[in-house]
């Protein structure tokens, strides 16, 4: 997906339409300009689709560098509410006293006047179909566990909604166990024994950060695919940034997005090649030689290979399992 000539956007209407149509993308990761007045693709695509969960899948592949062994974690990041929602009020702005005033009066609290605001909102239908979407992807992939994970225990009234209104949807599903985690007390424990946790939802803002957290416990960013899905259309892309300063030197690593593709032929119900190409992705991996510089036991090894030579790797293995079929 590049930006179209001549329509002044990264996002032009009629690819917007065409997901409508189709239902399906796979997008690569876009820098998003600065001081052009272009809003980030990312976050335009989520509005305008109604993509409300973040999903990225957290696994490790033998053969990859980690301090973690069997990590296999799926992390469900509600995409629109909370304090990423984009209701913010510049420290010093006429509007933002006028604010600190009324909420000073309001909440008996006084809040300093040079204080920058951002607002968090948490609705009861963000949640309920954030943490329902959770558990019906532990069921349909054959999940156990389902964890919540907030600040309750803070903000009572945000994270707090959050936490009972899971609950709520928690009783529709006996057949998957539920457990709540406060976010500072689950970080602690992906670090300890991330083999207890296996799906994972979240609220905007500790989504973001969880899901580094977990992508470093498997390897980086270089093989964690995402996807961004709603109730009638999904787009899929690679967890990492777009890396410009490495653009046409034929460097970087692709598994991040061919992962990402695994995930979306999931999604379509071609659970035959999702399972080849994440079978052919994970004995690349495994062999070790057709692999980029950050899959490598130093960064500096001379046998590391290109990116297309990572893509030759996979279609070499994906041709040998079809040939012994």
């Amino acid at each position: 997906m590049s930006r179209s000539t001549g329509t002044g956007t990264p996002l032009p209407e009629h690819v917007l339409d065409s997901i409508r149509k189709n239902g399906v993308a796979i997008k690569g990761p876009i820098t998003t300009p600065i001081g052009t007045g272009f809003r980030s693709v990312n976050v335009a695509l989520r509005k305008e689709l109604d993509l409300y969960c973040c999903l990225r899948p957290c696994k490790w592949y033998p053969g990859v560098r980690s301090r973690y062994e069997n990590v296999d974690l799926v992390i469900c990041r509600e995409n629109h509410e909370d304090l990423y929602a984009g209701i913010e009020f510049e420290q010093g702005q006429p509007e933002t006293l006028k604010l600190i005033d009324f909420l000073s009066d309001l909440s008996g609290k006084k809040i300093r006047e040079d204080s920058g605001i951002s607002i968090k909102p948490i609705s009861v239908t963000g949640t309920k179909r954030i943490v329902t979407y959770a558990f019906e992807y532990a069921r349909r992939y054959g999940r156990k566990k389902v964890t919540a994970v907030h600040k309750a225990n803070i903000m009572k009234f945000t994270d707090g909604l959050f936490l009972s209104t899971a609950r709520e949807v928690a009783q529709g599903y006996p057949d998957i166990q539920f457990e709540d985690r406060i976010v500072d007390n689950l970080s602690m424990q992906l670090v300890q024994r991330p083999e207890e946790y296996d799906v994972l939802v979240l609220p905007n803002l500790y989504g973001d950060i969880v899901s580094d957290l977990c992508a470093g416990l498997i390897g980086g960013l270089g093989v964690a695919p995402g996807a961004n899905i709603g109730d009638h259309a999904a787009v899929f892309e690679a967890t990492h940034g777009s890396a410009p300063k490495y653009k046409g030197q034929n460097k970087v690593n692709p598994m991040a997005m061919m992962l990402s593709g695994v995930l979306m032929l999931r999604h379509l119900g071609e659970e035959d090649a999702a399972g080849r190409l994440e079978a052919a992705l994970a004995a690349v991996i495994a062999e070790g030689k057709s692999v980029t510089y950050d899959m490598k036991p130093t960064r500096d090894d001379p046998t590391a290979v290109g990116t297309s030579h990572v893509a030759d790797g996979v279609i070499e293995k994906l041709q040998r399992s079809s040939a012994h079929e």
